[in-house]
């Protein structure tokens, strides 16, 4: 018999959700599964590990299409027009095709787009001074072209991290909408909200807020005799991508759903902004940089799924230095390699439909549309922002990210997990701190605080001339001794000591003896419960006889804590310690000893 027209797996029966339940029940032992299988996000949705056809998922409409045009952005800092040209130029003959032109200032605009061709090649421009004069050069210098791209006078960015408002920017902006009438696929209001994700917000509150500010500019811009639909015609939003993958693509879907929500409210119901997504600040490392091209390329890839129109990606050392053309051009090929070589971008919504993703989006929307209007009751956004209300409800999800970081629950690969303990990291490139302001939001990254940390540890070098050591010294039961040494030297590599590989003996009275006559300015016991509750006493007893001052760690959660620190314990290293907590700690006590 033929199996050609046989529904795909129809030889097995269907598994409904209460049976696969009574599976996972006796799998779990007894454990509990919401701890164990829920994914608990920061923007308060709870993420299920299974959905099937029982689970209804609605889908949110207007999500956006997936852009068959997509841009791939380069940024170009403009000294003169003609520096800026040549790193154009090259830029496109690159594979850009898009640019993305910072000004301080007016400049000569046949000389900064010379050679360019603007039927092909987006051009957009961020500019806070002479934007009129320069905007009115631009037209007329494009008069013959499809002209594409934005212009960002920076009203909403600089707002939002200055605390100061220039109402003049409002007529500013009235006018570039006015001067760019003839070019439709040219955007003359750019809203921001990187600066939300980038100061540490979860992705309701960039969704919420940025539809605050349009509507804040709506006003605005509708008093100056702007028309509504004009104003959404002239629309660019340029939004963060932030680490959690999924939840990025539901956040683009679910901005888009309800931007359409938005605009129908004014009477608006054909939309033909674009949206332009930026790699984030707050996601990248400046140590063993070279990880943030993963992070970048998963960024680029959840935007382009989530339908956004162009794409920035930054170089991956663009937070400590100059990008380099290398890493420039490494930037730009991320997109060009996923768009032409993975077909991100030539398949139409290649996401609508996945149980997962439709419920992502359709929370975000739903908690990000509450958000929105607590703050319109409240007075709106510029009210909400100079009351302190955003900035306080963006520090309370800052502070829980970074306990997370902390706690290496949230991981980051060459920050609080998995350090490159072979790199060397120059004092200078590493941050001192992070330091909040009440009244306005600072874009940063989530690692400074880890990265001070290590500044200590560069600085002490520095001073000292000796780079601290940690002895692994491990006996007992094989397994366990292994398992919390490797535990133990990503753990404290992160502080920039020079963590030694694991030594093992064959007891823990050598163990004890050994590493207590060693170099090693901290020494860490590596075995088992077991061979804890047998030994640890001796051990310590062993080894504060011989060394008096060096730092002496547990890798593990002994019963008798207390005990072991009267003895001589500095403290213990285990999947619950917080790692600035504790290598700060350590490094206090090395310091003393080496400054003695």
């Amino acid at each position: 018999m033929s199996d050609k027209n046989k529904a795909l797996f129809s030889e097995f029966p269907p598994v409904s959700t209460e049976q696969w339940m009574e599976r996972v029940t006796a799998d779990l032992k007894g454990a509990d599964f919401d701890k164990k299988l829920v994914w608990k996000n920061l923007t308060g949705i709870n993420i299920q590990p299974c959905y099937s056809i029982e689970n209804k998922i609605e889908q949110l409409q207007n999500t956006g299409e997936n852009s068959q045009s997509l841009v791939n952005y380069r940024s170009i800092t403009v000294t003169t027009a003609e520096n800026g040209n040549k790193l154009a130029i090259k830029a496109v003959e690159e594979g850009m095709n898009g640019i993305i032109f910072q000004l301080k200032e007016n400049v000569s605009i046949a000389n900064l787009l010379n050679g360019i061709d603007l039927n092909a090649t987006t051009v957009s421009f961020e500019i806070t001074d002479d934007a009129v004069a320069f905007t009115t050069d631009l037209v007329a210098f494009a008069k013959d072209s499809n002209l594409k791209g934005y212009i960002n006078t920076g009203v909403i960015s600089n707002y939002v991290t200055t605390g100061s408002f220039n109402a003049s920017q409002i007529e500013v902006i009235a006018e570039l909408v006015k001067l760019t009438a003839d070019f439709p696929n040219f955007k003359a209001i750019t809203v921001s909200g990187t600066e939300y994700l980038d100061s540490g917000a979860n992705q309701v509150q960039e969704i919420a807020y940025t539809l605050n500010s349009l509507v804040f500019l709506i006003e605005k811009l509708s008093e100056k005799g702007i028309e509504t639909q004009t104003i959404f015609n002239n629309l660019n939003f340029k939004l963060a991508i932030g680490l959690e993958y999924f939840v990025e693509i539901g956040k683009f879907r679910a901005f888009n759903s309800l931007l359409a929500e938005v605009a129908t409210k004014y009477g608006v119901s054909e939309l033909t902004n674009t949206i332009t997504a930026k790699t984030s600040i707050w996601s990248k490392s400046v140590t063993d940089a070279e990880t943030n091209l993963l992070r970048c390329t998963t960024e680029a890839m959840s935007a382009i799924l989530g339908n956004v129109d162009g794409v920035l990606i930054d170089a991956y050392d663009k937070e400590f230095k100059n990008p380099s053309d290398f890493s420039s051009r490494i930037a730009g090929n991320i997109t060009t390699i996923l768009r032409e070589e993975s077909y991100f971008g030539k398949v139409s919504n290649p996401v609508d439909g996945s149980y997962y993703i439709e419920e992502v989006s359709s929370k975000i929307a739903e908690k990000a549309l509450v958000l929105f209007q607590a703050i319109e009751a409240d007075g709106g956004f510029y009210t909400a922002f100079e009351n302190e209300t955003i900035q306080q409800q963006i520090a309370e999800i800052r502070l829980k990210k970074l306990k997370l970081i902390s706690q290496r629950r949230t991981p980051m690969v060459g920050i609080n997990k998995y350090p490159n303990l072979m790199e060397t990291v120059a004092v200078d490139v590493l941050s001192k701190g992070g330091a909040a302001d009440s009244k306005t939001l600072t874009p940063r990254r989530a690692s400074l605080e880890i990265e001070a940390m290590r500044r200590v540890t560069e600085e002490l070098v520095a001073e000292t001339k000796v780079r601290p050591i940690v002895q692994l010294a491990s006996f007992g039961n094989l397994n366990m001794r292994k398992a919390r040494a490797a535990f133990a030297y990503d753990f404290i590599g992160v502080s920039g000591f020079d963590v030694h590989q694991e030594e093992s003996f064959n007891s823990a009275e050598e163990a004890a003896t050994e590493s207590a006559k060693s170099d090693a300015h901290v020494v860490v016991i590596c075995s088992s419960d077991q061979d804890y509750d047998e030994s640890a006493v001796a051990f310590i007893k062993a080894f504060r006889a011989i060394a008096k001052n060096k730092v002496l760690l547990l890798a593990g959660a002994p019963k008798n804590m207390d005990e072991l620190t009267e003895l001589g314990l500095d403290g213990v290293v285990n999947m619950r310690t917080d790692v600035l907590v504790t290598l700060s700690a350590i490094q206090e006590k090395v310091q003393k000893t080496l400054k003695s």
